[in-house]
C-alpha cells in the first residue's frame, strides 16, 4: 500500500512501470498492478548491472539504517527527513546534480 501511495503522487506518464529487487517486500507486487495498472518487473538474481543506481542508493541508505533494520520501528517524519536528504544531495552518476533536480527537470520536460 505504501508504494502504492506513493506512485499516486508522481505524474502520470512517469508511472509506466516499475523494476524491483529480487527481495520480499514486492511479494505482493500483483495487487500493486491491479491497484495501479502499472506492470512491475524483477531484475534477474545476482545481476546487480539491472539495478542501475539501486546498488550506490543502498550503500547511502546504510549510512543511515544497518542491514536488517526493522523500518516500522523509524517514524514516518523521520523516514521522510531521510528521503528529503538523500533527494537533495548531488550524485556524481547524475553530473553532480541531486535526484531531486533532476526529476524535477524530466517532470517539466513531460508536462511541456
Amino acid at each position: 500500500s505504501a508504494v502504492t501511495a506513493a506512485f499516486a503522487g508522481l505524474p502520470e506518464r512517469m508511472r509506466r512501470s516499475l523494476t524491483w529487487d529480487r527481495g520480499n517486500e514486492m511479494t505482493r507486487h500483483e495487487d500493486f498492478t491491479t491497484a495501479t495498472g502499472v506492470p512491475v518487473f524483477f531484475c534477474d538474481a545476482y545481476s546487480p548491472w539491472q539495478r542501475g543506481s539501486n546498488e550506490n542508493t543502498n550503500g547511502l541508505l546504510r549510512q543511515y539504517f544497518p542491514k536488517k533494520t526493522d523500518l516500522s520501528l523509524t517514524s514516518p517524519e523521520r523516514l521522510s527527513a531521510i528521503v528529503e536528504e538523500l533527494n537533495h544531495r548531488p550524485r556524481q552518476a547524475l553530473g553532480w546534480q541531486t535526484p531531486h533536480e533532476v526529476f524535477t527537470a524530466a517532470s517539466v520536460a513531460l508536462i511541456a
